[in-house]
């Protein structure tokens, strides 16, 4: 929350509202405004209005809708934390999706919200990344833990899959994982064509797999690939 060192008080978090709804905007700005220490001071209604209205409004907190026509959420926070001094970033949604969190936070929003959060934790929530404390609501933050823990399983129970493997199978693995036919892998590995064959097939046997296509994605989660 910014301080007016002149007058040794703390000034209220500023906030502009981005959303192309204008229902929800006013419902936003109408709960916020009546929040203690926040003052929404502009709005936009798309991601392409961003820039400007943060030119005139100078906000400290950017609530920005994740789904708009023209520029979309994510790419405005990208194009906004790009720039020198930017505002933080509160991306708030109805959508929940692993991607959208991902992206959004990469982009550099400080915090994810669904737009069902209960008003006083939107307000906690803006004052919270106002003071530089980023914020994640309870569920996605299960989503993240639980989408970790899956992908640290499947690495751990992939590489020991192919531990079963020769070193020259592993080679073979990496191959099939690039997209390369037997004929290529032949030529790049220095083998005949039916070395390659027998070599799939073992692989196939060894690690109970039905097709190459399997072959690949395994080799990606052991991070092969």
């Amino acid at each position: 929350m910014g301080v007016d060192t002149m007058a040794g008080v703390t000034r209220p978090v500023r906030v502009l509202v981005v959303d192309d709804d204008a229902l929800v905007r006013a419902g936003l700005t109408m709960m916020l405004d009546g929040a203690p220490g926040i003052a929404v001071v502009g709005e936009a209604a798309d991601g392409d209005q961003v820039p400007a209205a943060t030119d005139a409004h100078s906000p400290d907190v950017v609530l920005m809708d994740l789904r708009m026509p023209r520029v979309d959420g994510i790419t405005a926070t990208r194009r906004l934390r790009a720039r020198p001094r930017p505002p933080e970033v509160i991306v708030l949604t109805t959508f929940d999706t692993d991607e959208n969190i991902l992206y959004a936070l990469r982009a550099g929003a400080s915090g994810f919200l669904l737009k069902d959060t209960p008003p006083a934790r939107i307000a906690e929530a803006v004052r919270q990344v106002a003071a530089g404390e980023p914020i994640l609501s309870p569920r996605i933050t299960r989503r993240l833990m639980d989408r970790t823990a899956v992908q640290a399983g499947a690495y751990a129970r992939a590489r020991a899959t192919l531990a079963a493997l020769s070193p020259r199978e592993r080679d073979v693995v990496m191959a099939i994982a690039r997209g390369n036919g037997n004929a290529e892998i032949a030529a790049a590995l220095d083998m005949t064509l039916a070395t390659v064959k027998t070599h799939v097939s073992h692989i196939l046997t060894k690690l109970d797999l039905d097709n190459r296509t399997q072959i690949a994605l395994l080799a990606h989660d052991a991070g092969l690939a």
